[in-house]
């Protein structure tokens, strides 16, 4: 639904999700105060630093932040692809279905992958193996996961090639990746993370690299194939038109930390952290003649000397005395809303 804010002189319109709540019940995912760091030569990495939220069954969920915000690497704790070493998970819980993945047999979390939990990647090219077809990549999953034989696994591969809208399926299952274009390509992983129909997809920076009528594409499919199975949806991104289009809720990252997560259309009307804020500003708009993009001073820091207090401060228009040695908790602000910055309220009224 389309939102109106004013940021400082201008007005910005938004077409932002609808507000629809989501069904009652305990969510599908849930993650507890999870951190991850990296154990490296140069010293110890935090990428994530006490991450927690909740995705409802059938909702789509934006993990919303900059490079080095900790989105991905908390995205593959819940799948558990993290590289180990160096990558360790010291703390937290990540419960699916109520269940702890951190805490069950290593076989018995393989199993859940792609049967209930699936990803798509952020570079098709990369993730899928160039020495075999498509086809043979997405019934080999069919072949071992559901017993198919050769035959119904190339006949279900076409049928999931042909439902995620790649023209000429029958011919292309037998395609190599290379001979795919970067939104064909992007599709063939869809495709391929949706063939054991899980209840959650991770979908780690879709769009990337994709011109905007291929991203409104791949977006249109993603909402469709979500309705259609009643699955949950978490959506990694940098890229707020997306969000806009797409989310139900979000939660907004910075430095390791969830800083700000409400429903969609509340973010987008009043963001509570400074750090949205800034988000939102960068943003350019048809109607804003000018020069120069506004942008958030400075650079995000670096995860192995995150500053004391708010990791936020250096680049904060807020910032105060108490900013810089009291880390804030993440205040309620609201029904389900919160925002990790100790002046939220002025935040929410303006008064940089």
């Amino acid at each position: 639904m389309p939102s109106t804010r004013n940021s400082g002189e201008v007005t910005v319109d938004i077409e932002v999700a609808s507000e629809t709540p989501v069904g009652p019940g305990r969510p599908l995912l849930e993650i507890e105060d999870l951190h991850v760091e990296f154990r490296t030569r140069d010293g110890v990495v935090k990428a994530v630093n006490g991450v927690s939220y909740n995705v409802r069954r059938g909702e789509t969920f934006a993990v919303l932040g900059e490079s080095g915000s900790g989105k991905s690497v908390s995205a593959q704790a819940v799948m558990g692809i993290l590289d180990t070493p160096p990558a360790h998970v010291t703390r937290g819980r990540i419960l699916f279905a109520g269940e702890d993945l951190l805490a069950m047999p290593e076989d018995h979390r393989r199993r859940l992958r792609g049967e209930r939990l699936s990803m798509v990647f952020q570079d098709a090219l990369t993730a899928l193996n160039p020495t075999f077809t498509v086809g043979w990549q997405i019934a080999e999953m069919l072949r071992i996961r559901r017993g198919l034989s050769r035959a119904d696994g190339r006949r279900r591969a076409v049928e999931l090639l042909d439902r995620v809208r790649i023209p000429g399926a029958v011919e292309r299952v037998t395609d190599y990746p290379h001979e795919f274009s970067g939104g064909m390509r992007q599709r063939a992983m869809i495709a391929m993370a949706l063939a054991l129909d899980p209840d959650l997809l991770i979908a780690d920076e879709p769009t990337t690299a994709l011109d905007v009528t291929v991203q409104a594409q791949i977006l249109e499919l993603l909402a469709e194939l979500q309705e259609e199975n009643g699955m949950a949806l978490v959506l990694i991104t940098h890229d707020l038109g997306v969000v806009a289009e797409v989310a139900d809720r979000i939660a907004v990252m910075y430095a390791g930390r969830v800083v700000e997560t409400a429903a969609a259309h509340e973010i987008y009307q009043a963001p509570a952290h400074p750090y949205t804020e800034g988000l939102l500003a960068s943003v350019p708009r048809v109607a804003r003649r000018r020069d120069r993009l506004d942008a958030i001073g400075g650079a995000p820091p670096n995860l192995a000397r995150i500053p004391a207090g708010c990791p936020f401060h250096p680049r904060c228009g807020y910032e105060r005395p108490l900013c810089r040695h009291d880390e804030p908790p993440l205040y309620p602000v609201g029904d389900g809303r919160g925002s990790a910055c100790h002046f939220f309220e002025e935040v929410l009224d303006g008064r940089a």
